[in-house]
């Protein structure tokens, strides 16, 4: 009997908390939203799995803390990818530059001022945490939430408010999930009927010459400027030279599909085992998603009103739909902004034009991690 009850109080169903069911039942509801939904998959499910398996307790799977030794294969990756070396988010930005195309910011540059708008958000919600009894490390870490980037959001946090690092991530990607929901409705409330009928110009071709020049001046000065940036837009921008350079085939697509896949699968599963239950079940966690939707629906607002006021003073009239796709959400905002636009006409195309302030977002969010690192 005694062994019996030994083998019963070492199971994990004996050590089951009200806790963990509930963040178990959180990671399911994010691999829902991924599988059925199609909401941010490649993120969500591993996310969603990663969830389950850290409130699973008894097992040595993802077992991490902030000393220098961790256990099991997903707790080494926590431990050396994120926490000390902090390395698998400047990873995914190679991939994602391979993917970026500057072009349509490069045809019509003024579009670079509404992904530098969008990032209002940001210190919006930095200023609001600070408020509401954070401290400034990790009031840095949830305001760049707001830069709608989840790369990002991660590679601050995890540097400066690494106990912050599970719903910091969380929230940047559910929020980025429901770009669909949120910006709609902020999209008609300040923009009328008149302003979402402008048709804009085509974009004007980009030369090869200068989609090559470009990544690499702007890495230059970005880099001397914020040096602080260095680790995510130098990654960013090698990615895009990959792709432009068009001598290095191989490794552009190795960075656009076998890096980012794998970088992504272990990072998303490391987000997923911080969710665990002792550390996201409490007060501080519903002010970190009040502020990330409070930055999101300002970073979107900002985005819309800049365009309106740029348009006062220039002939050639920009759709304010762009502004809200300054948000760095990749591609989802520019697709939002061609959607809403094709509601009202469906002859109106938007979506290489939203395109520029989008790519630009993720520049400037990048930058903004770089003031936040500099400063804190």
């Amino acid at each position: 009997m005694e062994y019996f009850q030994a083998l019963i109080v070492n199971t994990g169903v004996y050590q089951l908390t009200v806790g963990h069911l509930i963040m178990i039942g959180v990671g399911l509801m994010f691999c829902y939203l991924a599988i059925v939904k199609h909401y941010e998959p490649y993120e969500l499910l591993p996310i969603g799995i990663g969830a389950i398996l850290v409130n699973l307790p008894g097992h040595q799977v993802a077992v991490f803390s902030d000393q220098v030794q961790s256990s099991g294969i997903l707790g080494i990756f926590f431990h050396y990818g994120l926490y000390f070396y902090n390395i698998l988010p400047p990873l995914i930005f190679v991939g994602i530059g391979a993917l970026t195309d500057f072009g349509p910011l490069l045809s019509n540059p003024r579009m670079i001022f509404l992904g530098a708008a969008a990032q209002v958000g940001i210190f919006i919600a930095f200023l609001g945490a600070l408020l509401l009894g954070f401290d400034m490390r990790e009031a840095a870490g949830i305001g760049i939430i707001g830069g709608a980037d989840g790369p990002t959001t991660i590679y601050v946090s995890a540097k400066l408010a690494p106990h912050l690092l599970g719903i910091t991530a969380v929230t940047a990607y559910s929020y980025m999930a429901l770009v669909p929901v949120i910006q709609p409705p902020i999209m008609r409330l300040l923009t009328t009927k008149k302003e979402r009928l402008i048709h804009m110009e085509p974009p004007r071709p980009v030369s090869r010459k200068i989609k090559i020049l470009f990544p690499i001046l702007l890495m230059i000065s970005v880099i001397l400027i914020v040096p602080m940036s260095a680790p995510l837009v130098s990654m960013l921008l090698i990615g895009n030279i990959f792709r432009e350079s068009g001598v290095v085939p191989r490794l552009s697509k190795t960075s656009q599909n076998e890096l980012l896949n794998l970088v992504t699968i272990f990072l998303m599963l490391c987000i997923g085992i911080t969710l665990k239950a002792d550390n996201i079940l409490n007060p501080a966690t519903l002010k970190i998603l009040g502020l990330g939707l409070l930055a999101f629906c300002c970073g979107s607002a900002s985005g819309i009103l800049f365009v309106k006021i740029m348009n006062l003073f220039t002939k050639k009239k920009i759709n304010p739909l762009v502004g809200s796709a300054g948000v760095s959400a990749v591609p989802m905002a520019a697709r939002v902004s061609q959607e809403i636009a094709h509601k009202d006409d469906p002859t109106n195309h938007l979506l290489m034009h939203a395109m520029g302030p989008n790519v630009a977002g993720v520049i400037g969010s990048a930058i903004a991690a770089g003031v936040f690192l500099s400063l804190l």
